[in-house]
């Protein structure tokens, strides 16, 4: 089985968004000498949280930074652009980088609602035309002329990087088997209704220019420590980040786990806590991997991409280094 990262660049307390950036960097070098197999970054706007609002310059800093990791988006969120720049982005990503850059997409605004007129001055982004515009891009990207206006998506090569659909229902189940590109539920977002939302997309695929058979993987929050009572600890800071994004957002940073024993929280804020841990994997090494093993079962897919936000940032980066471990990942990178 195969494990990759979701990296969404967390400004932790204390840390600025110039730190989380570095900590991106430090994480996917670190991903990438332990055997992970792909590396995502996140695209998110108008936020004090999280420091990834441009997942394309991101990818090119990253894949600049390792050697052997696919490196890419988690994802670009389409609606708001242009198939056509994109598809060019992304073809530039693969020129320098062939065979390593992942291009996966999205439908959400990535932000509150003004968010969409920001980037679109004047324009609100067309939902239902969503699937149309995938087509478009991967058109683009496959060297082809879609609008049949003369242009191609230049630099062309031999490589083409691989679409891959968000989602975390059965409606981008569903598109993307219409369309016949890969297809990432997001269980991390939505702890229920996956399975079935993945067996539609298989049930449904069709073959494409891009893929022949259907490609699907799970990303799923996890906190993985040298013991349950230290993985229970370090998680509280991400149960109360949940919580806080539910009620609105986080305004500033990523609370530590210190912030988050001293909270107040109401009897209606802890049944929320308790709900949440359906998108979370918390424990230790052993527990983590049987949990991990069983939702990769559950999904019946062979990848499971981990989003691992805790306090410090070393914390997160030994969950990484445990989860590799148990998963015996650095010897398929030293084969």
């Amino acid at each position: 089985m195969k494990l990759s990262v979701l990296d969404q660049s967390p400004v932790l307390t204390g840390m600025s968004p110039h730190d989380a950036l570095q900590q991106t960097t430090e994480l996917a070098k670190w991903a990438d000498q332990l055997g992970y197999h792909r590396f995502w970054v996140s695209e998110h706007h108008s936020t004090n949280s999280l420091a990834g609002s441009s997942p394309e310059i991101l990818t090119a800093h990253l894949a600049a930074h390792t050697e052997r990791i696919r490196i890419g988006t988690g994802g670009v969120l389409l609606p708001h652009y242009s198939s056509y720049k994109v598809a060019e982005s992304f073809r530039v990503l693969e020129t320098l980088n062939p065979n390593r850059i992942d291009l996966g997409i999205g439908r959400a605004p990535g932000g509150m609602p003004n968010v969409n007129l920001a980037l679109n001055p004047g324009k609100i982004p067309s939902i239902e035309g969503y699937p149309a515009q995938v087509e478009e891009l991967i058109a683009y990207l496959h060297g082809k002329d879609p609008q049949d206006m003369g242009v191609f998506a230049s630099p062309q090569g031999d490589t083409v990087p691989p679409v891959w659909m968000l989602g975390s229902s059965g409606t981008s189940a569903r598109v993307a088997a219409d369309l016949g590109v890969s297809y990432s539920f997001a269980h991390f977002i939505n702890g229920y209704g996956g399975a079935r939302a993945m067996d539609r997309y298989k049930d449904n695929f069709q073959p494409s220019l891009q893929q022949q058979t259907p490609q699907g993987n799970v990303s799923i929050f996890v906190v993985c420590a040298e013991s349950d009572e230290q993985a229970e600890y370090l998680a509280a800071s991400l149960d109360l980040a949940i919580l806080k994004i539910e009620q609105g957002g986080i305004r500033h940073h990523f609370p530590t786990p210190e912030e988050a024993f001293s909270y107040p929280y109401t009897m209606f804020e802890e049944q929320r806590v308790r709900e949440n841990r359906s998108r979370m994997i918390v424990g230790s090494i052993e527990k983590v991997k049987g949990e991990v093993e069983s939702l990769a079962n559950y999904y019946q897919v062979d990848e499971v991409i981990i989003n691992t936000i805790v306090s410090p940032f070393d914390e997160r980066l030994k969950s990484y280094e445990l989860l590799a471990d148990a998963f015996k990942l650095r010897e398929s990178v030293v084969r």
